[in-house]
């Protein structure tokens, strides 16, 4: 492909007039979405908004007359559109790590009252570490084992009378993999384990329908595709079979049937209300409103398929460039696309060193992506504001940065404490 082909793709694009939703810096190829989704241009003005009007003026009515009390379900049927819920089945509530800890506690909690010999919680070595460190810390503390799998390939096999929790991410923060989520909550079922799915890299990204597949519970980030700002809120679902089966562990005020009654005792709250916890971020929550409102508006264009297409094309441009023009670099994402999430991820064939450098040479261009430690070099594909020559662009950078060697310099090496 040659620049103008990918200029003539941009000029072709029916998303083309979603990027001018986000305020992009001059000079920048920004793909690292994936990581911290771009700003929108309504967010500034929104948040403002909250902060002098409704907490400046309004002050504590606000909770009412501004609807703060509601604002999590409100988001969350939001959310809900995009990944296959329906309304008031999910809310935006906490971080990722704090909803893991309640569905996957929800989770044992219904599998020690129905099969109390499934003793394993199965998810993937390669899965992120927060999701590992939650799930090891609940294993050891409900008398579970928790068992990691090298490849996707082993966990069918895994899936035995032992299995009680099937955890996984459904596109990996690492490779970009992505698994088939109905069929292996099927399998899980035929098993007789419960399924818990992080959306993080899915969400806004890539359709989902949690409902059709089957899942059991789920819950994702709001900062990544879901633009939300850094520290975004994240969200909860859980199927309606068993949203009141158990009540989650972090029996905060706010999933109390009735908060503001004051009673010593708790109560739950019906349905996924009761999977919050305390007071809602209503800054936090207000941004990420307007962070999935920008990948809303894609619905009259074709919605998340359409979302799809594009980032399928952003992918495969990219990967194709970077074969031509990088032999240093190998292919770590899955060369099937129905495998494939929203990212590319790469990692060099003999000097493993040299990843984190490349990327920081990359940014100090203006081309940001990321690292993953021990040698992946991570770009995420937003088809809300990336363009073709974006992807063009950004191999053609990456090939003259490994071709000039400037990755070897010393401020490149030295490592950050993000990376």
């Amino acid at each position: 492909m040659t620049r103008d082909d990918a200029l003539a793709l941009d000029a072709t694009d029916p998303l083309a007039p979603l990027r001018d939703q986000f305020a992009l810096p001059p000079g920048t190829i920004y793909l690292d979405g994936n990581s911290l989704g771009v700003l929108p241009k309504t967010t500034a003005a929104r948040v403002a908004e909250v902060v002098t009007g409704e907490w400046g003026t309004g002050l504590i009515v606000s909770w009412n007359r501004a609807g703060w009390i509601t604002l999590p379900q409100r988001v969350g049927d939001k959310i809900a559109r995009l990944v296959g819920a329906a309304p008031g089945e999910l809310v935006a509530a906490d971080s990722t790590s704090v909803n893991l800890y309640k569905v996957l506690a929800a989770a044992l909690d219904i599998v020690r009252a129905d099969a109390p010999q499934r003793r394993r919680i199965l998810s993937e070595r390669s899965n992120f570490p927060t999701d590992l460190y939650i799930a090891e810390a609940l294993a050891a503390e409900r008398g579970f084992e928790l068992v990691l799998l090298d490849t996707p390939e082993a966990i069918p096999a895994a899936l035995d009378e032992s299995a009680a929790v099937l955890m996984l991410t459904h596109v990996n923060y690492r490779s970009g993999r992505m698994h088939d989520m109905a069929a292996l909550t099927r399998a899980a079922h035929a098993a007789g384990a419960l399924t818990i799915w992080d959306l993080a890299h899915s969400a806004g990204a890539v359709p989902l329908d949690l409902n059709a597949a089957g899942a059991d519970f789920a819950i994702g980030c709001g900062y990544k595709y879901l633009n939300g700002g850094p520290g975004a809120p994240a969200f909860v679902w859980a199927h309606a079979r068993h949203v009141e089966r158990f009540r989650q562990p972090l029996a905060g005020w706010m999933g109390h049937a009735a908060p503001f009654e004051f009673t010593p005792g708790y109560r739950p709250a019906a349905g996924i209300a009761r999977y919050l916890c305390g007071t809602p971020a209503i800054l936090a929550l207000a941004a990420l409103e307007c962070g999935v409102d920008s990948v809303l508006a894609a619905e009259p264009l074709g919605g998340l398929a359409a979302l799809r297409a594009k980032s399928l094309a952003l992918t495969r441009l990219f990967a194709d460039e970077v074969r031509a023009r990088c032999p240093q670099l190998r292919l770590v994402s899955p060369e099937t696309e129905a495998e494939r999430g929203s990212q590319v991820c790469l990692a060099p064939r003999d000097e493993p060193a040299l990843a984190y450098a490349v990327v920081q040479a990359l940014i100090a261009r203006g081309v940001v992506g990321d690292f993953r430690a021990p040698d992946i070099l991570r770009f995420g594909f937003t088809p809300l504001y990336l363009r073709h020559v974006d992807a063009f662009d950004a191999a053609v950078q990456l090939a003259e940065v490994l071709a000039s060697g400037e990755w070897r310099r010393p401020e490149f090496n030295q490592r950050q404490a993000v990376t």
